[in-house]
């Protein structure tokens, strides 16, 4: 695979970076001369796996399963002494039918999904944050949908919910920090053809990632946190 950019740059741990909107973002800052270290569920081969197979001296791939308490602590063993000038956060999942309202949502879906999208990044966030550099950056994939303030016509309640969850806890996490020099950065891709977001999603995998990873690394040495779209306009809370 060859390089378009060879620029110097830094560690990325990317975590859930198997397939996906993950997977290109690995992709792309590997473009840009980064280093990832990305995370897979499981000990199968994925994307990620041959995307190695082309920069064997810049990826490197951990197994966790973000769900599981017990994996996190393991990663955070086994990257004991380590920095990163970046960690990003890009687990998530939806409710098997979003068409469905809050209250028609088994215990089971809302339980899995809210697990997943709010519950499992912050426990990530947590036991890896000092592996992050002092003036490094913290990120966490959110969405569009996490917003109460522009949800207009509802839709989506328990993904909707779930990131909304998310961004109230980083902005617990960000005022439990401080005034510390980390950027904190919870990002909405918008609606991308990916296996989440669907065929019918407007704009392709490969048009929205560049944008992507532009806005993440714009905001580094940007103390405090910050929420914002692909194209780096602040998402209202």
């Amino acid at each position: 695979m060859s390089e378009s950019n060879t620029e110097a740059a830094g560690t990325i741990l990317l975590i859930g970076a198997s397939r996906g909107l993950g997977y290109a973002m690995a992709a792309e800052l590997l473009r840009r001369g980064w280093k990832v270290i990305g995370t897979v569920r499981g000990p199968q081969r994925t994307l990620l796996h041959e995307l190695a197979d082309g920069y064997p001296d810049r990826v490197e791939i951990e197994q966790l399963d973000v769900t599981e308490p017990d994996q996190i602590a393991a990663l955070r063993s086994r990257l004991a002494g380590r920095s990163f000038e970046i960690l990003f956060v890009n687990a998530g999942t939806a409710n098997t039918d979003q068409d469905e309202t809050i209250a028609e949502t088994s215990t089971e879906d809302f339980v899995r999904v809210m697990v997943t999208n709010a519950l499992s990044p912050m426990r990530v966030i947590e036991a890896l944050q000092d592996l992050v550099s002092p003036t490094g950056m913290i990120g966490v994939m959110s969405s569009g949908q996490g917003s109460i303030a522009n949800n207009t016509r509802g839709g989506h309640e328990v993904y909707r919910g779930s990131k909304a969850a998310l961004n109230q806890y980083m902005r617990c996490y960000a005022a439990r920090q401080g005034g510390q020099a980390r950027a904190l950065l919870l990002l909405a891709p918008g609606w991308i053809r990916t296996e989440l977001g669907g065929p019918n999603a407007p704009v392709a995998l490969e048009d929205a990632v560049p944008k992507v990873v532009d806005v993440l690394l714009a905001q580094q040495g940007q103390p405090g946190l910050r929420y914002v779209d692909r194209e780096g306009r602040t998402v209202p809370w």
